[in-house]
């Protein structure tokens, strides 16, 4: 099982700090507000909320019940660098496409006052590679960037 990684980049139309707030600091609140569909809750079952902490996500309603949670680390968490990266531990992001491991990276950089260059990289192990796993590893990451944009526009 080879360990294999896929980037993109967005830029995104909100200051730096404010999306550092959104994405890295307010995390737990933050995301059940932008994807309540998917993500009821987030819990802090481990740690303080800052590096090394453990993440339980109370998924929504449609996946089925032995399905609803899942749990994350944060692995990276680099305020001067603007660097955040969770580790899936387990739950469906690993088990409905067969991934062993996952970890999803986010690099923000400030272009403008209110413009950020958002670098994302997932990394992941599987042992049935298609041609398109790298792009389904990286969907989410990318449709958190945009729910975030528009989160952090309306706040």
């Amino acid at each position: 099982m080879a360990v294999k990684e896929k980037k993109d980049q967005r830029t995104v139309g909100v200051g730096v700090e404010a999306l550092w707030r959104a994405m890295a600091k307010d995390t737990v609140t933050v995301i059940p507000k932008i994807m309540p569909s998917i993500v009821r809750s987030i819990e802090v079952i481990e740690g303080d909320g800052g590096l090394g902490s453990v993440l339980l996500f109370n998924l929504g309603d449609h996946h089925v019940e032995s399905k609803r949670k899942q749990t994350e680390k944060i692995v990276e968490l680099d305020d001067s660098e603007y660097r955040f990266a969770l580790k899936v531990l387990e739950g469906p992001a690993l088990t409905l496409r067969n991934f062993s491991a996952l970890t999803t990276s986010f690099q923000l950089s400030k272009i403008g006052e209110q413009e950020t260059l958002v670098d994302m990289k997932v990394v992941y192990e599987t042992e049935k590679e298609e041609a398109n796993t790298g792009d389904i590893a990286l969907q989410p990451a990318i449709s958190y960037i945009q729910f975030l944009e528009k989160y952090v526009l309306e706040s």
